[in-house]
């Protein structure tokens, strides 16, 4: 917060594929939030029939994130504005906040999902709403960023109760792909003959890497102590 305001770029708005289809605009960056919704409901249903799933309540919640932002990106994508990517933004930081929530619940301290998880969640909307009405995204890129930065180190220093927790670090080096590609929207459109652009790419590489965290949760059994 010492640094100086961060006010959102206009040409954000400015993707690449805006190529209507089916009378939907922007069709290509529209449906492929529907990967969000396909792996945040897996992943809902995997926590629901799986009470000992660990920081059950802190995945439940980052999973409807998830699924959350298959509409409110779907929705920005159909009129790219400031207004409606708020609608993108407040379920992904609830996605972030869940995440980061059970990643230090099961590493650090099982008691850390009731303490967190709520005024997590709630720091997560703030950052949102604080953007929308200042123009200032300082807070909302540390409800993004933190999680990320935070996961490989939790994983270095602190050892954990189930196995397969490696697969967080391969969904974090896929989403940081999806990123890549979110970047460089215009060129992965060019460089693929106008038939993906990369914000496109960039929904289904972010998608992939939940689903990895989906399927470490399936895979994973507790470890036995030494």
């Amino acid at each position: 917060m010492a640094l100086p305001p961060i006010a959102q770029d206009p040409m954000y708005h400015d993707f690449a594929d805006r190529r209507t289809f089916l009378g939907i605009p922007s069709f290509l960056n529209v449906v492929t939030n529907l990967a969000f919704l396909a792996v945040g409901l897996a992943g809902i249903g995997l926590c629901v029939r799986r009470s000992a799933i660990g920081a059950r309540w802190a995945w439940s919640a980052s999973f409807t994130g998830v699924a959350l932002v298959s509409l409110g990106s779907g929705y920005y994508h159909l009129a790219p504005n400031n207004m409606a990517l708020m609608w993108d933004r407040l379920p992904m930081s609830i996605g972030f906040m869940g995440l980061l929530v059970a990643v230090l619940t099961e590493h650090v301290g099982l008691k850390l999902e009731k303490i967190l998880l709520v005024p997590a969640i709630l720091f997560g909307i703030a950052s949102v709403v604080y953007w929308h009405y200042s123009d200032d995204l300082r807070l909302y890129v540390v409800v993004q960023f933190l999680p990320l930065l935070m996961l490989p180190v939790i994983l270095l220093l602190f050892d954990g109760p189930y196995s397969h927790r490696g697969y967080l670090l391969v969904a974090l080096a896929i989403y940081l792909v999806s990123k890549f590609a979110e970047q460089y929207d215009r060129a992965v459109f060019a460089a693929t003959a106008n038939i993906i652009s990369g914000h496109s790419l960039k929904h289904l590489f972010a998608a992939l890497a939940l689903f990895v965290v989906y399927w470490m949760l399936r895979q994973r059994r507790p470890r036995r102590p030494g």
